[in-house]
C-alpha cells in the first residue's frame, strides 16, 4: 500500500495534534507537517511535499476558501480537503466551486476521514452525506416580489389585469378606501413610482390565472 502524505492546517494547535493522533493510526498515511493558517500551510507545501491538504474553513490569515484557491493557482493537482464543524450551503458550494476536494464535518469518523483521504488522492470527490444536498443543490432563489398577505396578493393580482380600484373592490367585496389603501401599500413595497409601473411588474412577476392564498 502506498503512503499519502498529509499536511493539516488549522488554527487550534489542539485540534493539529488530535488530527495527527488520529490519523497516525490509519495504515499508509503519514502526516508531514502542520500549518497554524494558510499562510503558513503555503510556505510549506514546497518543503514537505504532501499529497494532501486536510485544512479547516476558518482560520486567521488565510481562511480555507483562499487556500483551495491559491493551491488551484499554484499547486494543481494537490487534492485539499476541507474539514469544519461548519455546515452552511453557500460556503460548501463556494469551496467547492474554488476546486476543494470534498468537504467533511470535523466530527467525521477516523476510519471516516482516513478513506476520504485515500479517495481524493485517487482523484475522487468526497462530500458529507449531511451537506450534500446543500453542495449539489444551487440556492433557492429570492422572491421576485416580497412577501404579500393574502388580501394584498389578492389585490394585486387584479391590478396586473389592469383593472381600477372601483372594479377591484367590487370584485373582492372590499370598501373603496381599503381598496386604495392596499394599492399605496403595494406601491411602498414594490418601490413603483406610479400605478402604471406597478401593474406592469405585477403582470410579470404575477400570474393573475392562479387564486391568490
Amino acid at each position: 500500500m502506498s503512503v499519502v502524505r498529509v499536511l493539516i492546517v488549522d488554527d487550534q494547535e489542539l485540534l493539529r495534534r488530535g488530527l495527527r493522533m488520529l490519523l497516525e493510526t490509519e495504515e499508509g498515511i503519514e502526516i508531514v507537517g502542520e500549518a497554524e493558517h494558510g499562510m503558513r500551510a503555503l510556505a510549506m507545501i514546497p518543503d514537505v511535499a504532501p499529497d494532501v491538504v486536510l485544512a479547516d474553513a476558518r482560520m486567521p490569515v488565510l481562511d480555507g476558501l483562499a487556500l483551495v484557491e491559491r493551491c488551484a493557482r499554484s499547486h494543481p493537482g494537490l487534492p485539499v480537503l476541507v474539514l469544519t464543524t461548519f455546515d452552511d450551503a453557500i460556503l460548501v458550494r463556494s469551496m467547492l466551486d474554488a476546486g476543494a476536494a470534498g468537504f467533511l464535518l470535523k466530527d467525521v469518523s477516523t476510519d471516516a476521514l482516513g478513506e476520504a483521504i485515500r479517495q481524493v488522492m485517487r482523484g475522487g470527490l468526497v462530500i458529507d452525506p449531511r451537506v450534500a444536498r446543500a453542495a449539489v443543490q444551487p440556492p433557492a432563489p429570492e422572491p421576485a416580489l416580497p412577501q404579500l398577505s393574502t388580501a394584498e396578493r389578492a389585490v394585486a393580482e387584479l391590478v396586473a389585469l389592469g383593472l381600477p380600484n372601483v372594479e377591484i373592490a367590487e370584485r373582492l367585496v372590499l370598501a373603496h378606501g381599503t381598496v386604495k389603501n392596499t394599492v399605496s401599500v403595494l406601491l411602498r413595497k414594490l418601490e413603483a413610482r406610479d400605478r402604471t409601473t406597478l401593474a406592469l411588474r405585477l403582470a410579470r412577476e404575477l400570474d393573475p390565472g392562479q387564486p391568490a392564498g
